[in-house]
């Protein structure tokens, strides 16, 4: 059996997924030894006050939860000293390369069912308060302690009107604090309450479980520009109807086998998956290159010392098929195993023999910014 050494404590990666995988809680004490976290509460707080990153505040005055989303300024930190708090920071992976290699130790789920990495901290006392989330998360403990409380209760009833999915009726069945490099997981549905127990930092390694609704939805949208049903209405044999206002047999047959023409197979469904999965949010973009360098320069890089994927790109594979952010390539046969690798490690180097057709689509993903040479 394949197993992380301490990550999951005593478990194998196959032990950890039979008996806990979407299934119940678990508890690992120092599952990344001395592990310090990535930054500091100043960093996490400056990070906030980007641009172009997902943050939320979360302020706590006299029992009631009050939400704002950023961007922040510097200044929004100020004065929230006789208040408890929480900062809350979405894809460090996009921002720190240390975050990208702290996710390379969840390898054993697959890169599909990623989400990203959040970072929360919080003075003495802050918190979100008890809520669920439906997905799959893995909370380790950087800077100081936070006690977490957990319940596996079904009654998921919120407080209506809060500004934050705070459940009403939060029954503490079990409760713990996590020291630094102590890491809990949780299933999808599980509900907890996180509570700093001094100033505290914990980052949160969550995988996206979408809704059938939500996956549906978007295969539509993706087969609409991918379908084409020839002929259009007509009814030559038409006749006078009793009630002029009824949609009539006729029509509704004829306009069902139209619909039915529409047809889909499990490449469809492949090319829908890849793309959707690997498409960044909506506040993500790729800047190219300020100064480009020429396709020989490029590939001469290469050689020398490999390339390296953005820490925005997202990129995954199936049956010959590279989706790199959103977009569907097909490669050939000799080229796929190579650029799997780039998908897996997010590095490679160069082959000993490396095709103009590889070149030339590592060379277009080098000018869109998803990707540069070492």
């Amino acid at each position: 059996m394949k197993t992380i050494p301490t990550l999951l404590g005593p478990l194998s990666v196959d032990e950890f997924l039979r008996d806990y995988w979407q299934k119940k809680p678990l508890l690992i004490r120092g599952a990344i030894p001395d592990f310090a976290g990535l930054l500091t509460p100043q960093q996490a707080i400056e990070l906030a006050c980007t641009e172009d990153v997902q943050a939320r505040l979360v302020i706590q005055r006299k029992g009631q939860f009050e939400l704002q989303q950023s961007p922040f300024e510097p200044q929004d930190f100020k004065g929230l000293s006789k208040t408890k708090w929480t900062v809350l920071v979405q894809g460090l992976n996009h921002h720190l390369s240390t975050a990208t290699e702290l996710l390379k130790q969840f390898d054993f789920i697959p890169h599909a069912r990623l989400d990203d990495l959040m970072v929360s901290y919080a003075p003495t006392g802050g918190g979100v308060g008890p809520h669920f989330d439906a997905y799959d998360v893995f909370l380790l403990q950087g800077l100081g302690h936070r006690r977490w409380q957990i319940s596996t209760q079904a009654d998921q009833t919120l407080i209506e009107g809060a500004p934050l999915r705070i459940l009403k009726d939060f029954k503490i069945e079990q409760e713990w604090v996590l020291a630094p490099g102590d890491m809990l997981y949780l299933p999808p549905h599980c509900a907890h309450n996180g509570i700093a127990e001094d100033e505290c930092m914990t980052y949160s390694i969550g995988f996206r479980t979408p809704a059938y609704q939500e996956l549906a939805e978007q295969f539509l949208v993706y087969l609409q520009d991918r379908i084409c049903v020839e002929g259009m209405y007509a009814d030559p044999e038409l006749k006078t109807q009793t009630h002029p206002s009824e949609i009539s047999a006729g029509m509704l047959t004829q306009v069902e086998g139209a619909i039915k023409q529409v047809r889909w197979d499990k490449e469809d469904i492949a090319n829908f998956l890849g793309c959707y999965l690997s498409e960044p949010k909506p506040h993500i973009f790729f800047d190219s290159p300020e100064s480009g360098i020429s396709p020989s320069k490029f590939k001469k890089q290469f050689k020398n010392k490999g390339l390296e994927l953005d820490l925005k790109s997202q990129m995954l594979c199936h049956a010959g098929s590279i989706f790199m952010n959103g977009e569907a390539n097909q490669v050939l046969e000799e080229n796929y195993p190579l650029l799997r690798e780039l998908a897996d490690h997010r590095t490679i180097a160069a082959p000993a023999a490396c095709s103009d057709e590889l070149l030339e689509l590592l060379y277009q993903w080098y000018l869109d910014g998803y990707l540069y040479p070492l």
